[in-house]
């Protein structure tokens, strides 16, 4: 009786560990074991993942920058980047000539897109949390949040950022969870239909579409509400980076090859290819 109840203590707490760390990824432990788990798996996500990159340049960054093809070189947040997934797509696309600010909580998966993406001067890695977004309000033409929502600790506190950065007119693209994996998220994923709806009612979005992407995710293309207006866009994306001391927005480069706010001088650091962003946050 003894041995068995050793083997059922033993199952059950397989099972916990398996729910818990692997099958929601942390969510329900808090942010830091979510991207402690990211730190950990980062050299082997993309291979965990088995993406496939001709199927998601078709799927995903041609569409996009379809979408984009009337604004002049189109600045696009990607929203928890992870290891450069869509940046390093939008780098494929013919006669793209936009930038992309790759943002993400989770250093080493930063690190992991740095060496994928090389010296890309297309493309600026920001560690920095997805719910605290540094920049000014309607800075993007484009905002993509990828297979991340339901692993973020207030998934209305990053919507509600990712809207707020998108330009009037801009299309926003996310993914929602379906399937198995889905039912096991309590809490964290809502029917895709449920989710438009929400986008509609409570951030103001229109033109909600859900495409079946995945055997897991479907693909919702929306756009923010409102009309683009007439003033000149930022031809540079420091010149939308709000500043972490003065809240400010404006930077300029330093010899260094850091960051100078034009404000009040606060620097921010390249390190690794990351501009490090959350470090500077924390030290106000």
């Amino acid at each position: 009786m003894f041995a068995l109840w050793i083997g059922v203590t033993v199952v059950l707490l397989g099972a916990a560990v398996w729910y818990l760390l692997l099958a929601t990824e942390g969510v329900y432990l808090g942010k830091r074991v979510v991207i402690a788990l990211y730190d950990l798996y980062a050299r082997r996500y993309d291979r965990l993942k088995q993406f496939d990159q001709e199927w998601e340049l078709q799927t995903l960054a041609v569409p996009l920058a379809k979408a984009l093809s009337a604004v002049p070189k189109p600045l696009i947040l990607d929203v928890a980047t992870g290891t450069g997934r869509l940046p390093n797509l939008l780098e494929c696309v013919p006669h793209f000539k936009g930038q992309v600010i790759g943002l993400d909580y989770s250093w080493q998966m930063l690190r992991v897109a740095a060496e994928k993406l090389g010296a890309s001067r297309r493309v600026t890695l920001i560690h920095q949390d997805a719910t605290c977004l540094p920049f000014a309000d309607e800075s993007f033409d484009a905002v993509v949040c990828l297979e991340a929502l339901e692993f973020l600790p207030d998934q209305a506190a990053a919507l509600a950022e990712i809207v707020r950065v998108a330009r009037p007119g801009a299309p926003i693209l996310l993914t929602n969870r379906r399937g198995f994996y889905a039912r096991l998220l309590r809490g964290r994923v809502q029917p895709s239909q449920e989710f438009a709806i929400a986008l509609i009612e409570t951030y103001g979005l229109e033109q909600v579409e859900i495409e079946e992407w995945q055997l897991e995710y479907d693909l919702i293309w929306a756009t923010k509400g409102g009309t683009p207006g007439a003033e000149a866009r930022p031809s540079d994306w420091r010149a939308i980076l709000c500043c972490p001391r003065c809240g400010e927005v404006g930077f300029q480069v330093e010899a260094a090859q850091g960051l100078c706010c034009v404000h009040c001088g606060k620097a921010l650091a390249f390190r690794q290819g990351i501009l490090s962003y959350a470090a500077a946050q924390n030290e106000r």
